[in-house]
């Protein structure tokens, strides 16, 4: 398989994630700023989530970038990877219907987890394919930003049963430390 043919499979896939989401989304029942307030949990979900998915898709965009073919273990890994991702709109939904109640929120910190996992099994599934001493290898080096966002992923979760606040702030964290684009790897190529 082309890297073309895995990579437009897995955009799609994410293009359909986020429609889902989008339409998940009800209108609020009036037609007023106070009606749009009752949704505002539910929007905040809808924006962490949309923000989170951006964030796999262009870094899956560099990260399959960066291989010069496409192996089967390789093609596991990214339908692992896009699984997670496609529990996104149902726990979205439901952490934001519930104003992020513990369990809904605890599930979506497990879901981000486990997410964040299957992206490094698919990074070390590229590796592997490359060779350790490649330049994707280098690139990626001890990962920091990886295993911080793993270690906050994991005190948020079980946080998520006393505090949901204080987990959603956790998630929220771990996306501003990934808007900042990691340029490891596209320095590394070029």
């Amino acid at each position: 398989m082309s890297k073309a043919r895995l990579e437009a499979f897995s955009d799609g896939v994410i293009a359909i994630i986020i429609t889902i989401m989008v339409l998940e989304l009800r209108p609020p029942e009036g037609y007023d700023l106070a009606a749009l307030m009752h949704l505002s949990q539910e929007l905040c979900a809808y924006i962490l989530s949309f923000v989170i998915l951006g964030i796999y898709w262009n870094n899956h965009h560099v990260l399959v970038g960066a291989m010069p073919r496409v192996s089967a273990g390789v093609l596991w890994a990214n339908l692992h990877l896009l699984f997670w991702l496609s529990l996104l709109p149902f726990l979205t939904r439901w952490t934001g219907e519930s104003h992020f109640a513990s369990l809904p929120t605890a599930l979506y910190g497990v879901v981000l987890v486990l997410a964040a996992l299957a992206y490094v099994v698919l990074q070390n599934s590229i590796i592997a394919s490359q060779g350790p001493d490649s330049k994707l290898a280098l690139a990626v080096g001890n990962d920091r930003k990886g295993k911080l966002s793993l270690f906050l992923y994991a005190i948020a979760i079980p946080l998520a049963f006393y505090f949901p606040w204080a987990a959603s702030v956790l998630y929220a964290v771990v996306v501003l430390i990934w808007l900042i684009p990691d340029r490891r790897i596209e320095t590394r190529l070029t």
